[in-house]
């Protein structure tokens, strides 16, 4: 018995190169550097019943990373092993690819009545057919079942979605428009948080015990896109908490007892996207690992570990 997860996309929206983007970082994948891995947009699957995977938020990236990921592969006429997905927020990045799973394969989406709420207010979702997919609104701090896994949301410190912000932008908000998930099976326990703003003592205390941690990973300095030269806006302010400085998260988590700790949802503009680089260096230093594309992660009774599928070549 094992707690079994893939990571499907480590970056974050806009993947690694981002399409549009030059910036030093992704001027290395764009010139095919060694050091860098080429990154979809983020998000992870976990087994949470033999044979049947639930996604943890649903990228844009969704079908290349179904397509990169035989576990996820259709295994009869339209028979799939997604049967479920779990939305963290209501960002582009995170709700984009439920338009790829409009097939009329059955599934159901959970979310909090927030994010629910994002999904009806455009049509365009329509396209989920629901005689066919299900929707579970969900209530924060209440565990529910998928399959062999126990389930729940927490409120961790964000705000809305970027297309819904307004002058009158709270950010910091736990009421469920951004969740943390505790994911648990048979005796094992993950926790994923792709998106946090600050690292308060009630993300400490829902992390502690935790034998893997997934946390958000998106920018090392919280000025780094505006010295980078690609964007105005904090890390802070985009609702994500650098990894360095103070308040940072690479120390911010040193007093709890975690078995693994590993940065997904990293931006394009993050240094830690290069191997050997002073700050991938200092991350690991701190006892952090830096998540790629088809990183496996099985914790079971007596062993744990971790491999990387053989997805073909994502070397830059």
């Amino acid at each position: 018995m094992s707690l079994r997860m893939i990571v499907l996309g480590s970056a974050a929206g806009g993947g690694f190169p981002q399409w549009n983007c030059r910036c030093p970082v992704c001027a290395l994948a764009w010139d095919n550097d060694p050091r860098v891995k080429r990154r979809t947009q983020s998000s992870i699957a976990v087994e949470t019943g033999r044979g049947a995977w639930t996604l943890f938020n649903a990228s844009p990236d969704l079908r290349s990373q179904i397509l990169a990921t035989p576990k996820l592969q259709p295994t009869g006429l339209r028979e799939t092993p997604i049967r479920s997905v779990v939305l963290t927020n209501g960002d582009v990045d995170h709700v984009d690819g439920l338009i790829t799973l409009r097939e009329r394969s059955p599934l159901t989406v959970y979310a909090t009545s927030q994010i629910s709420a994002v999904l009806d207010s455009n049509p365009i979702f329509g396209v989920l057919a629901k005689d066919v997919v299900g929707r579970q609104t969900v209530e924060l701090d209440k565990p529910f079942r998928i399959d062999d896994a126990t389930i729940e949301f927490f409120g961790v410190p964000g705000k809305v979605p970027l297309y819904l912000e307004t002058e009158n932008l709270k950010i910091g908000d736990t009421s469920g428009d951004t969740v943390g998930v505790d994911i648990r099976k048979d005796g094992r326990r993950l926790v994923y948080i792709p998106g946090c703003a600050v690292v308060n003592d009630g993300v400490l205390r829902r992390v502690d015990g935790a034998d893997v941690l997934l946390f958000d990973g998106t920018v090392f300095e919280d000025d780094e896109m505006r010295k980078a030269g690609v964007g105005e806006k904090t890390g802070r302010r985009m609702g994500h908490v650098p990894l360095s400085g103070d308040g940072g998260s690479m120390t911010a988590f040193d007093g709890v007892k975690v078995g693994r700790k590993i940065y997904i949802h990293i931006n394009n503009t993050n240094p830690i996207l290069v191997a050997g680089s002073p700050e991938r260096r200092t991350v690991e230093d701190h006892g952090w690992e830096v998540s790629e594309d088809g990183l496996e992660v099985t914790v079971g009774e007596a062993v744990r570990s971790v491999e990387r599928q053989d997805r073909g070549s994502t070397a830059a």
